[in-house]
């Protein structure tokens, strides 16, 4: 495995970055993307204390036992730990799904030589499904700019080249690989745009144009949550970037292009989940806490919103048990989380953040947006003063300070509109958990329910 040293210094590439416009020399020494690449560098030594005989988020579960204890495992270790994983597995389960759909084919074959050549130089995985899309209304093939959508240009017997671009890409650059995979099913026509593969991220013709809601170096010490996960996200462009034959998971068959998008899907809402529970319990702590020091405990309206608090809480976290609970074993022995589970547990927090953000936002008060900074309160001409009217029922003017941005830094500032749109959009919109949810639920089982409740029995056609 590597370390932390060895991480860094495999960040110096000649990948290309850009950042607001500018290009980014040194990714390690950059204001904004250098923080996060240390945190990255960080969980290598942490994975490495934790299992110093091998990482074991690299390997496919082959029992609910691995299942619950790998995402339980992976919660603290970062972001790209649990991109590379949900990559991973992701592409684990397809190999094995196109095995399924085309025994004849040699992408599982390769697809598993690669996950052995990754798990060997232990690299970390940025996803890139999200196309630029164009027309939305119109298909790949039918756009004004046929490389709306990502697509080969080129074939040769050595391999292939790539153009087009993908959107929304988390930590594209402090990975190693970029998983690339198509955005959709493809039809006739379409296939140039079935291409699957996995591209380094300093190969030829890749640029990455990055964004960040990271907080400002004054806002750090007001800002917990941003300040550690505030990820750079970005545009990755594919400007003619040739792909071996080796690394090629998918090109051209239209069926099987839905596989990798499904695939990373399943993992990608599995870990949206886990997320999910882990900020409704600390929207729960930090609405009771907020309202302990604004002397509002025993107000019924308040109880009452913490109680709703906790009830959606509760409910993800079962969504989140049952999904790792009842999971099922595919034909090569992985273990994969209950789609059902999964998917209505992810579409139930995601639909539901925004309100319960609002319930901790009505218990909290305007000054989660007005309230002075620590360096007012630090400030040796009027911080005694601000922190004199910052004081609450049974706290001190620091402390009931500290909980407002807090507050705001996860529900109400860029990290936490970063929140309210990866929420719905993480994983695919909640368009698709419905869609997923509908294919998982026994339907059947229900209507034969009623009709033997109501006593009733399906009319003939005639």
């Amino acid at each position: 495995m590597m370390n932390s040293d060895q991480y860094r210094t495999s960040l110096d590439d000649g990948r290309t970055v850009y950042f607001d416009g500018q290009p980014v020399d040194d990714v390690r020494e950059h204001p904004v993307i250098g923080p996060c690449a240390t945190l990255v560098a960080q969980s290598y030594d942490r994975i490495g204390e934790l299992y110093p005989d091998g990482s074991p988020f690299t390997m496919a579960p082959r029992s609910l036992d691995d299942l619950r204890e790998a995402n339980e495992a992976i919660r603290p270790l970062g972001i790209m730990t649990l991109l590379t994983y949900a990559s991973m597995m992701a592409m684990t389960t397809a190999a094995s799904r196109i095995e399924e759909a085309s025994a004849a084919s040699d992408f599982p074959d390769r697809i598993r030589g690669m996950l052995e050549d990754f798990r060997e130089r232990d690299v970390r995985f940025a996803q890139c499904i999200t196309d630029a899309k164009g027309d939305r209304s119109l298909a790949p093939g039918k756009q004004s700019d046929p490389d709306a959508y990502t697509r080969v240009v080129k074939r040769s017997e050595e391999g292939v080249w790539i153009r087009g671009a993908k959107l929304h890409i988390t930590g594209a650059s402090l990975a190693h690989e970029l998983m690339v995979i198509p955005t959709k099913a493809m039809k006739p026509g379409e296939e140039d745009y079935a291409i699957a593969c996995c591209v380094p991220v300093n190969a030829p013709g890749v640029t990455i144009v990055d964004t960040s809601t990271a907080p400002t170096p004054s806002e750090r010490p007001q800002s917990p949550f941003s300040s550690t996960d505030s990820f750079p996200e970005a545009m990755v462009i594919f400007d003619d970037v040739f792909v071996p034959n080796e690394r090629l998971m998918l090109d051209g068959e239209i069926g099987m292009a839905a596989i990798f998008a499904h695939s990373l899907g399943l993992w990608e809402r599995v870990a949206g989940l886990t997320h999910m529970v882990d900020d409704a319990e600390l929207l729960v702590g930090l609405a009771h806490l907020i309202a302990e020091a604004n002397g509002l405990l025993k107000v019924s309206h308040i109880n009452q919103k913490i109680s709703d608090l906790i009830m959606h809480a509760t409910m993800l976290r079962a969504s989140l048990d049952a999904a790792l609970s009842n999971g099922s074993q595919g034909e090569d022995g992985t273990m994969f989380p209950n789609e059902l589970y999964t998917n209505a547990g992810k579409y139930f927090g995601a639909s539901n953040w925004h309100p319960m953000v609002q319930k901790v936002q009505e218990i909290a008060g305007g000054s989660v947006i007005t309230a002075p900074t620590l360096a007012d309160l630090n400030n040796p001409e009027i911080g005694a003063t601000v922190k004199r009217y910052m004081t609450g029922a049974t706290a001190d003017g620091e402390y009931r300070a500290r909980l407002f941005h807090a507050i705001r830094d996860l529900t109400a500032g860029n990290f936490g509109g970063w929140k309210a749109v990866t929420k719905v959009q993480g994983g695919g919109g909640l368009y698709a958990q419905r869609i997923v949810t509908r294919k998982h639920f026994d339907l059947n089982a229900a209507r034969e329910a009623a009709l033997h409740a109501t006593g009733l029995e399906i009319p003939s056609a005639d």
